[in-house]
């Protein structure tokens, strides 16, 4: 077999360049969407004191070295998600805003990751998540054909978007599993004690040294997320607690969070939060995330945001926030199979 092509060569362009002239036409219609909606683009650091703060994400470091300019040496690091920086614009009153980002996570390589891509974020001050959820299916229906496909699985996006919570999904692929009775609502930590007993008793097949988190994730990715996507599109909300990331809980059930991915073809395209708005519990779970990163072997880590924690204890307005991998929006309008296809010079 010939080795591949390097990616610049007029062939290799050229086979690709179908999908890359509806990925530019993509770009210009989410911009004409979302600005026709009141919001306004706007861009933020790349390099910054602190990349994110999920736990299994991985970032790229680097340093700053004082030259022409005032400053001492640090530690700097390549962006996860500009979420952070686009919630204190929030805080600042810039209103709606969006950014089509350039991110980075370090070791993510397959047909739909890579470790440099594009996220499309966006953010509006008193939008609840139901809003969001039908602007977010309002976007996806105007930029993609009526019909997408992705590894062999075909969505109708003429029909109304699927809406399940993850407690309803649960129970309806892992044999009735009640997974909200395994989180505790006053501390909003998971027992995975009881997710194993729960599991066991449903007769579904777990590693029994994982925690909560490991076998939460085990039975979604087995049982719940292959048969989401599949015909119709589908949000899948209100996830358990341990969860919640940087979304504020369930008023009427505080062991789920106000939280939604979205799946397209299988394909998990979005994850949304209704955004937590208190300091102090934004604090609590930061502190948590850094313990908990601190805890994995071989990884490195990083302090809690204290600008951006700074800026949320200034108040900032209630609302909501996604961030949509916008790759995997232009594979599936473009009918591209590898996220390389989609790339100007993977």
């Amino acid at each position: 077999m010939p080795a591949p092509l390097p990616n610049w060569h007029p062939e290799s362009l050229a086979a690709r360049l179908p999908f890359l002239r509806r990925r530019a036409r993509l770009a210009a219609d989410v911009r004409a969407f979302l600005a026709a909606r009141g919001y306004a683009e706007v861009e933020t650091p790349c390099l910054v004191p602190v990349p994110g703060m999920e736990v299994h994400l991985r970032a790229f470091r680097t340093a700053y070295r004082p030259h022409l300019g005032a400053g001492e040496a640090r530690t700097l690091w390549l962006r996860t998600s500009p979420e952070l920086a686009l919630k204190r614009l929030l805080v600042a009153g810039a209103g709606p805003v969006f950014e089509l980002a350039r991110v980075w996570r370090n070791g993510e390589a397959s047909p739909r990751h890579a470790p440099e891509f594009t996220m499309l974020e966006w953010y509006r001050p008193g939008l609840a998540l139901d809003g969001l959820m039908e602007e977010t299916e309002a976007l996806v229906r105007s930029a993609c054909p009526p019909v997408v496909a992705h590894g062999g699985v075909a969505c109708d996006l003429s029909l109304p978007f699927e809406r399940i919570s993850v407690a309803e999904a649960f129970r309806a692929h892992c044999r009735g599993l009640d997974i909200l009775a395994t989180v505790d609502p006053a501390t909003a930590a998971g027992d995975g004690a009881a997710l194993q007993r729960a599991a066991a008793a449903a007769g579904l097949r777990l590693d029994p040294t994982l925690g909560w988190e490991d076998a939460f994730f085990a039975l979604l990715l087995d049982h719940v997320e292959p048969r989401l996507g599949r015909g119709r599109a589908s949000f899948l909300t209100h996830w358990p607690a341990p969860q919640a990331a940087l979304a504020r809980r369930d008023p009427t059930d505080p062991r789920a969070a106000l939280r939604f991915e979205l799946f397209v073809a299988r394909l998990e395209l979005a994850n949304a939060f209704d955004e937590l708005t208190d300091p102090a519990e934004q604090r609590r779970r930061f502190e948590a995330d850094v313990a908990a990163r601190k805890a994995l072997a071989g990884e490195e880590g990083w302090e809690v945001d204290e600008e951006f924690l700074a800026a949320l204890a200034h108040g900032m307005p209630a609302g909501s926030g996604i961030a949509l991998g916008f790759d995997r929006l232009a594979m599936l309008a473009a009918g591209a199979a590898r996220i390389e296809q989609v790339l100007w010079l993977p």
